[in-house]
């Protein structure tokens, strides 16, 4: 049963979450940005260039959910407030709907400060993410196929569309590559964080004898670019080769040469994709890709610098980040944050949510 003293520390620690927004970002200033751009949106030429508009648009509902969330939760804590003026009264209060609106709170709070950490330009991108197994055959392969199926369903949660652009199958099981772009709000300021290579401690259900085997596969995770951030790419550094699709395409798409295999020579960055009908589209998007993998490079250059300065901070590309044990206990542990959770099964049905926070938070700090 909730007390009035719950109530004031609850209180208490509500008003420290509202002060640290206040201080993360000028409300007054965001209502006035966003009463300019409603503006632009009632001008009689505002629909003569439908991209310009478009983003406008995404503008506005980004601001206009900002003003809402940190209204909802002023309200909140006024409310919070006013039950501990009436139990002061010995009124009566619904404890009930008091304790929906803190977990409300909560909910609400920790999702309006992952919007403010993901401050970086490119972070409200798509995001493109890459399945690589490591060295072990079948085992590797079989993890990799549990991650894609982890991110996806963490798509699912999030709202956001998960679409395979490449998909090559195990030779027993798994996947032995795969390539999806997932499109929605912040897709690549949230999955960056899960850039780098995920390690699996198992009873393998492939060994008779019943070992324990440990896997590595890779997931690696880019911006999808668009027409704001230029990248330049020389046509004569790239061979581009067409092929028959044999992925994950529907009916009729590896019925014809299709499928598209671009490489840029400087680099040897190779992308393919084989998921759209016409070899126009997958060319469209194959170049989708290779911007977002050259935007990355230049990232981790900058990173390897940053690194030097910053006591081990920033991890360096491809080094383990996170390990999935699930024999002789059970436990997700990530080696860049610490933060660990016993609910081994939860977090490859999707549930991220709190190795992203951490992630984020430590990145600021």
């Amino acid at each position: 049963m909730m007390t009035i003293e719950d109530l004031k520390k609850t209180l208490y620690e509500f008003s420290e979450d509202i002060d640290k927004i206040h201080q993360s970002i000028d409300i007054d200033k965001t209502k006035n940005d966003a009463k300019d751009l409603e503006k632009l949106t009632i001008s009689p030429d505002f629909w003569s260039n439908n991209d310009k508009a478009q983003k406008v648009i995404a503008k506005l509902n980004e601001l206009r959910d900002l003003i809402k969330d940190f209204e909802r939760l002023n309200d909140i804590y006024e409310t919070i407030e006013l039950s501990i003026e009436l139990l002061n009264e010995s009124e009566s209060v619904d404890l009930d709907e008091i304790s929906l609106l803190i977990k409300e709170f909560r909910q609400l709070s920790k999702s309006y400060t992952l919007k403010l950490l993901l401050s970086e330009p490119y972070d409200k991108f798509n995001a493109i993410i890459e399945f690589h197994p490591g060295a072990g055959g079948t085992e590797s392969q079989d993890w990799n196929a549990m991650l894609f199926r982890m991110y996806s369903r963490y798509c699912d949660q999030k709202g956001y569309q998960f679409k395979v652009l490449d998909y090559l199958d195990g030779d027993e099981a798994g996947i032995k590559s795969a390539t999806a772009l997932v499109s929605g709000p912040y897709a690549y300021g949230y999955l960056k964080a899960e850039s780098g290579v995920h390690r699996l401690v198992r009873i393998s259900p492939f060994d008779s004898s019943g070992r324990r085997h440990t896997s590595f596969a890779s997931v690696k995770v880019y911006p999808e670019i668009d027409d704001t951030i230029q990248i330049d790419i020389d046509e004569s550094d790239l061979r581009i080769d067409t092929y028959r699709s044999s992925g994950k395409g529907g009916q009729g798409v590896n019925t014809t040469d299709s499928a598209v295999r671009i490489t840029h020579l400087p680099t040897n960055i190779v992308v393919t994709c084989q998921n759209e009908r016409s070899q126009i589209q997958n060319r469209e998007t194959a170049m989708k890709v290779l911007k977002g993998k050259l935007y990355n490079l230049e990232l981790e250059k900058q990173q390897e610098q940053l690194a030097k300065f910053h006591d081990g901070k920033l991890n360096a590309f491809g080094s383990q980040i996170r390990s999935y044990v699930f024999h002789p206990y059970t436990m997700v542990k990530d080696h860049r944050t610490n933060y660990e959770t016993g609910n081994g099964d939860k977090v490859l049905d999707g549930d991220l949510d709190e190795f992203i926070f951490s992630y984020l938070s430590m990145m600021v700090k």
